[in-house]
């Protein structure tokens, strides 16, 4: 799909709608809310940030209403969602944001924190390149969870490609905000092991992010490696608590258990 062109500012159209999720508006509707709705919701605050996997919905949709679903008594509140997530298609270094004023999914368009943007592009280590989130899933995937549970928010969108987790850490931090301000990072778990070893690896991953213990956390372990290492690093610094809510692989969901991704759903709280 083309950009949307809307005066001088454009919006980045959606580009695996109908492939990771329904392409249609009521079916994307209907499967997000059922995914939701066989989840507990959370309860006003909610947590600061949470880590949600980013697979197609058949496959990774049960474990990310875990997470999302942390955020259901938050609508009105939650204003601003920082969205950081792993680049699969564009090599670059550093961190990048998007010229776009808005990003598309069946559901309608979410609109950018041009503001926010501005603050994280003061960085080094950050700059805009369009590309990186032209074809990338990652952030787009999360969006119709927030878009069914929030109404009406705005992201700071971020593709992280060659960088630490302290540089992530620092542009999590530029934009911390209060309250209406929450974070997600969007990582799947190990990659194409068979069940049983997969699951071995994805319980030891979930006990360092859980114990905001980013030190051994490297991309065998997690696609978004990088982004949850600079989110644990904040966390460490405001005290936050992390808790597992889901665990599984696409062994569990959709797919057969001698090749699977891990998925796994955490939530960080505020003291």
């Amino acid at each position: 799909m083309t950009a949307i062109k809307t005066g001088i500012q454009w919006v980045r159209p959606a580009a695996v709608a109908g492939k990771f999720y329904p392409g249609g508006a009521a079916a994307l509707r209907q499967e997000v809310r059922a995914l939701l709705t066989a989840v507990t919701p959370g309860k006003a605050p909610g947590p600061k940030a949470i880590i949600a996997p980013h697979a197609g919905y058949v496959f990774s949709g049960p474990i990310a209403a875990f997470a999302f679903a942390e955020f259901a008594g938050s609508r009105g509140a939650i204003k601003r969602v920082i969205v950081a997530g792993p680049s699969h298609y564009v090599g670059f270094e550093g961190i990048a944001t998007s010229s776009a004023a808005a990003f598309e999914t069946p559901l309608g368009c979410v609109a950018v924190d041009r503001e926010a943007v501005a603050v994280v592009e003061g960085l080094r280590q950050v700059k805009r390149v369009d590309e990186a989130h032209a074809r990338e899933h990652s952030l787009e995937v999360e969006l119709p969870f927030l878009q069914e549970l929030l109404g009406a928010f705005s992201i700071v969108p971020l593709a992280v490609g060659e960088a630490s987790a302290r540089e992530v850490n620092e542009v999590l931090e530029a934009v911390w905000g209060g309250p209406e301000t929450r974070i997600l990072i969007s990582s799947d778990l190990s990659h194409y092991h068979d069940w049983a070893t997969a699951a071995r690896l994805d319980a030891a991953t979930a006990r360092m992010i859980v114990a905001l213990a980013p030190e051994d956390l490297g991309p065998d372990r997690a696609c978004g490696a990088t982004p949850i290492g600079g989110l644990l690093l904040s966390a460490q610094r405001h005290g936050l608590r992390g808790r597992l809510l889901d665990l599984r692989s696409s062994g569990d969901t959709a797919g057969t258990r001698d090749r699977v991704v891990g998925y796994g759903a955490f939530s960080f709280d505020e003291p």
